[in-house]
């Protein structure tokens, strides 16, 4: 009843038995994934789980050693690739073996799914016998990244909300968290150089409610940021869980939330507020270098912060209409021997994705980006379906594949009239299942180049944690597994092992969709969305991504 599902589970005979014999032993260069394992026990089981010196028992003294590991013994094996692990269990006791520390945390992670379902609630279940059937599970990854996408500038979420994410990415196997934090209509993190984007752009005087262009707005303040040391914490964290956190940091387009703080970085110079609507925003940053500048000082202290080989710098939606009237823009461009705002826009771009590169990190950015010329150290993240996956793997550029035809667990669940607030397409569970980041227009030399795939989640129609939940579990879980395990897939065999699994994420609080629609309080009934055929989004993205779709 795993989920992703293994490449290899064969069942035994018998079952091992948790009670307070029971022992733990790691080499060193495992301690951290004992120790988590050891606090992901612990609560429910009741039980001490104490941990054995390695090649010790429990109960050894000066005079009395043995060779003997843990009940349950973690341990490093060079045959395995680093995120792939093996489990062994049997009456007598289990192994976890992995390629690297990240393989046996994923090991660990099967493990706990073998316990009963409460095993995931958080204070000691009476009356409960703890056991593990004897099994042989071996496994590997089909993709390196596996990623989710959180928009936390449309609706902030609080540290102990996105630490309580990582922890449910880390159960599904997850293994990047793509950042999203900064937009028109907030600016999330601290930046000490340019203390005002926070002062101000973490701030807005109320929120858009619905979809529609006339919505009204709630006249209900909302805003938050991270301090440094909240990402720091958060960074540690997640790597603790073999999770990196890629931060993104919006440009050209989509600043009015740094525009607020800043005027002069915009076209106009004129004083805006931090925007309340949803939507695309025709504010963007004028060319000059000194606005450079601001960014690549905002991009020193991001590097400083979040230590993975990529940095986010947006590049999607991004209106050309000032720089089109502005006649400083014209004679800017004319300084830099431009010829078209696309032009200009790639110009932008391509100073942000050298100055990365100086340091040694990847500018990973929308498939807008690939408009204009890329380092070729530069990752593309292919959202307007996969034409930009296409034209980045034939260009030679790593590419994240993240459909909105897919994976935009933002997007309505179902064609029920009570889906809240219902945005574009209906994206089933079974939709989600069926995603595969290879297109398959693909050479085997270009689909090389796909690094994987993420599920991405946008918050204007998200307040609240709750409702974070409602969109993504359990669609997420359907793209775990259509991110870690082999291409072919049998969604009756997923569908039956997800209603086990719903039971662990009940013991967890996950608020997520029943499969026969929402509960009453996780509807919006009067609040209007904007519903759209499969027809018309496809055509509309076609009319997008027409510039790349030669490439």
């Amino acid at each position: 009843m795993l989920i992703p599902r293994p490449l290899g589970l064969v069942r035994g005979r018998g079952e091992l038995v948790l009670d307070q014999a029971t022992t733990l032993s790691a080499p060193e260069e495992l301690a951290g994934v004992l120790a988590w394992l050891q606090g992901a026990l612990r609560p429910a089981t009741g039980l001490p789980l104490r941990e054995t010196s390695r090649g010790t028992t429990a109960s050894t003294t000066t005079s009395s050693r043995t060779t003997a590991p843990g009940t349950i013994a973690l341990d490093l094996a060079d045959r395995l690739g680093a995120e792939a692990f093996e489990v062994h269990v049997s009456a007598s006791g289990a192994t976890v073996l992995g390629g690297g520390p990240a393989g046996v945390f994923y090991g660990c992670q099967a493990l706990l799914q073998s316990l009963p379902p409460s095993v995931y609630r958080r204070a000691p279940v009476p009356g409960r016998k703890w056991s593990i059937p004897a099994c042989r599970i071996s496994d590997e990854p089909r993709f390196a990244w596996r990623g989710l996408m959180l928009d936390v500038a449309r609706h902030f979420m609080p540290k102990h909300d996105i630490l309580r994410l990582i922890d449910l990415m880390a159960m599904h196997r997850l293994n990047t968290l793509h950042w999203h934090l900064t937009d028109d209509q907030g600016w999330r993190l601290e930046i000490r150089r340019h203390p005002r984007l926070t002062a101000v752009g973490a701030w807005r005087s109320e929120s858009q409610v619905g979809a529609g262009r006339d919505a009204p707005g709630d006249g209900r303040p909302h805003g938050g940021f991270y301090t440094q040391d909240d990402v720091r914490e958060i960074v540690a964290y997640a790597a603790q869980r073999f999770i990196t956190i890629v931060p993104e940091i919006e440009s050209p387009g989509h600043v009015q939330a740094a525009l607020a703080a800043y005027p002069e970085l915009g076209v106009t110079g004129q004083t805006l507020p931090v925007w309340t609507r949803w939507g695309v925003n025709s504010n963007i940053l004028n060319a000059e270098e000194s606005t450079v500048g601001f960014f690549t000082d905002v991009l020193d202290e991001v590097m400083e912060l979040f230590p993975g080989r990529y940095i986010g710098i947006g590049g999607d939606e991004c209106p050309k209409e000032q720089w089109r009237t502005d006649p400083r823009t014209r004679q800017r461009m004319a300084e830099l021997g431009v010829d078209t705002e696309e032009e200009l826009q790639a110009w932008f771009v391509g100073r942000l994705d050298r100055h990365l590169a100086a340091a040694g990190r990847r500018a990973f950015g929308w498939d807008e980006i690939l408009e204009g010329d890329l380092a070729p150290t530069a990752a593309v993240a292919s959202w307007r379906g996969t034409a930009g996956a296409v034209a980045a793997a034939r260009r030679g550029h790593d590419v994240v594949v993240c459909p909105d035809d897919r994976v935009y667990l933002d997007y309505r669940q179902s064609e029920l009239t009570d889906e809240p607030i219902p945005v574009s397409i209906a994206l089933t569970v079974e939709d989600v299942y069926a995603f595969d980041p290879v297109p398959p227009e693909l050479t085997p030399e270009q689909a090389r180049h796909v690094l994987g795939g993420q599920a991405n989640i946008w918050t204007e129609h998200a307040d609240s944690p709750r409702g974070v939940d409602y969109l993504l579990f359990p669609r997420l879980c359907a793209a775990a597994e259509a991110l870690w395990a082999p291409a072919e897939r049998d969604f009756a065999d997923f569908d039956r092992r997800l209603r086990h699994h719903l039971a662990r994420l009940d013991a967890l609080s996950v608020e997520y969709r029943h499969a026969d629609g929402p509960l009453p309080w996780q509807q919006r009934p009067g609040v209007p969305g904007r519903p759209e055929t499969r027809e018309r989004r496809a055509a509309h993205i076609a009319r997008l991504v027409a510039p790349i779709s030669t490439l």
